[in-house]
């Protein structure tokens, strides 16, 4: 084993990010909290069964842990694969115009959010440049009720003194479409916010199959 897993780091090594398969990064991951076990058929297995490598990392450590038996310390390693990554493609979109860096905000919306199996709603919080000053989670789990979820962002928008905003939800079906009631909350969202002088600029679906944007749908 350890000889096997020294190729896989001469590799990586050499070959940068891309050197090794989905499944050698995992493998390697568990490795580091199971040293003296053979990592790669659990590895395997473990993507086979949540869908993928981001949908594997994206799951949440209680998940992971029952289905397969993993101790803390190897879910860890996985978690804290996923908490690297976030963070990385965060700074590329932290303390910079948002709509000037779209795709790399787009990359990190898929990454947190497309392989989430439950339904949740960040707010992205613009000052006057329109540079990102706050990313939250407002919800988890589907909006019932539209006038509470429209009075709660738009005063979390004036706590934060942002003058414009950005909503984010997926779809854990993977159809990132926006639905009727998306379309609605969305309009509602904008006339609020035109009252209190915060912009929408956009409200963003993301989904495994991709992602949908209601401004670009000219839904906004």
């Amino acid at each position: 084993m350890s000889g096997h897993r020294a190729r896989l780091r001469r590799r990586l090594f050499e070959g940068g990010p891309d050197a090794l398969l989905d499944h050698e990064l995992v493998e390697y991951l568990l490795g580091l909290a199971l040293p003296r076990r053979d990592t790669k058929p659990l590895a395997k297995k473990l993507i086979r069964e949540f869908g993928g490598f981001g949908a594997l990392l994206s799951a949440d450590a209680e998940t992971i842990s029952r289905a397969s038996d993993l101790s803390e310390g190897a879910v860890a390693a996985l978690k804290v694969a996923q908490a690297a990554a976030l963070r990385l493609m965060q700074e590329d979109v932290k303390d910079r115009p948002v709509l000037g860096s779209w795709q790399a905000l787009l990359d990190y919306l898929h990454a947190r959010m497309a392989h989430n199996p439950i339904e949740s709603v960040r707010v992205l919080f613009l000052n006057s440049k329109n540079v990102l000053i706050r990313d939250e989670q407002m919800w988890e789990g589907s909006v019932d009720e539209s006038a509470v979820y429209i009075r709660e962002v738009m005063r979390r928008a004036l706590d934060c003194h942002a003058t414009a905003i950005i909503i984010v939800h997926n779809h854990p079906s993977g159809d990132p479409s926006p639905s009727a009631q998306d379309i609605r909350i969305t309009r509602d969202l904008a006339e609020a916010g035109r009252h209190l002088r915060i912009t929408l600029h956009d409200h963003i679906i993301v989904g495994a199959a991709g992602h949908a944007s209601l401004r670009s749908l000219g839904l906004i």
